[in-house]
C-alpha cells in the first residue's frame, strides 16, 4: 500500500472541498436547515408521533441521511469527472498508485466531506430542538457506511459520465426525488397501505429508516434489513468498479 500517494490524493480532494467552503459545505447545510425550519416549525405543531418524538426531532435523521447521500455522491463523481474532462486523469492512472488506492482516496475523501456536513446539520438542529441518539456508535457506523457506499456509486457515475448533463442526471433527476419520497418528512405508517408497499421499492427508505432507528430505537423497517440492503448495494458497486478497472471502460482510449 502506497500510503504517501494515498494520503496525497486524499488531501488533494479534501483541499478541493476546503477551497470553496461556501459551495461544498455551507450551501448544502443552509439548504437542509431551511427544510428543517419550514417543515419542523410550520408543520410540526400539527403532527403527533408515537414514543414522545416530536416532528422536529423526527425529520432530523432523514435530513442528515439525505445530505449524506447527495453530498457523498456529488463529491466523488465530480472528483473523478473533472480530471477526465480536463485530460489529467492519465497522470493519476500512471502514478505509483493501484486502482484500489485511487478508489480509496476519492471515495473516503467524499465520505469524510459528507460526514462533516451531516455532523454540522445535527449540531445546528440542536439549537432548535433536543435530538436524542439512542445508539450513537451505530448511528456513526451506519452513516459512514452509507456515505462510503454512495461515494463509491458517485465514483462510478463520474467515470461513466461523458459530459455535465450525464453527471447531473442521478443527483438531480433520480436521487433527490427518491430522497424526498424516502420518508424524510413522513413515516410510512402515515401512508395508505398501497403506497406503503410502493415505497418499499425505494432504496432510500431503508437508509433513512436505519439511521432513524439508531436515533430513536424505532423505525418503519428493521435495522438489519437496512444494513443488509446497503451492504448489497456496496457489493454491487464494488463489482462494477472491478470490471471497469479491468476493462479500462471510459478510463483508457
Amino acid at each position: 500500500m502506497n500510503w504517501i500517494g494515498l494520503k496525497t490524493l486524499f488531501m488533494m480532494e479534501v483541499g478541493r472541498t476546503l477551497a470553496i467552503p461556501m459551495q461544498t459545505i455551507l450551501s448544502p447545510v443552509i439548504s437542509t436547515m431551511l427544510y428543517f425550519v419550514v417543515f419542523g416549525s410550520a408543520i410540526g405543531g400539527s403532527v403527533t408521533l408515537a414514543g414522545g418524538v416530536t416532528y422536529a426531532q423526527f425529520i432530523v435523521p432523514g435530513l442528515i441521511m439525505m445530505a449524506l447521500i447527495i453530498n457523498s455522491l456529488s463529491a466523488s463523481s465530480s472528483g473523478i469527472f473533472f480530471p477526465k474532462f480536463m485530460g489529467t486523469i492519465y497522470e493519476i492512472l500512471t502514478a505509483p498508485l493501484s486502482y484500489l488506492e485511487i478508489t480509496i482516496g476519492y471515495v473516503f475523501s467524499a465520505a469524510v466531506r459528507a460526514m462533516a456536513i451531516g455532523g454540522i446539520i445535527y449540531i445546528t438542529a440542536l439549537f432548535f430542538t433536543p435530538v436524542p441518539v439512542a445508539h450513537p456508535f451505530i448511528a456513526l457506523g451506519f452513516s459512514f457506511l452509507t456515505a462510503v457506499t454512495f461515494a463509491l456509486f458517485g465514483f462510478l457515475i463520474g467515470i461513466w459520465a461523458e459530459n455535465f448533463e450525464k453527471l447531473n442526471i442521478f443527483p438531480s433527476l433520480i436521487l433527490t426525488p427518491l430522497s424526498f419520497l424516502g420518508g424524510v418528512f413522513y413515516s410510512l405508517q402515515m401512508l395508505p397501505p398501497f403506497w406503503q408497499t410502493v415505497s418499499l421499492a425505494n432504496p432510500i427508505v431503508y437508509m433513512i429508516s436505519g439511521l432513524r432507528w439508531s436515533f430513536f430505537g424505532v423505525s418503519d423497517i428493521t435495522p438489519w434489513t437496512s444494513f443488509a440492503l446497503i451492504c448489497v448495494f456496496l457489493s454491487i458497486c464494488s463489482a462494477i468498479l472491478v470490471w471497469i478497472f479491468k476493462t479500462g471502460y471510459h478510463l483508457k482510449p
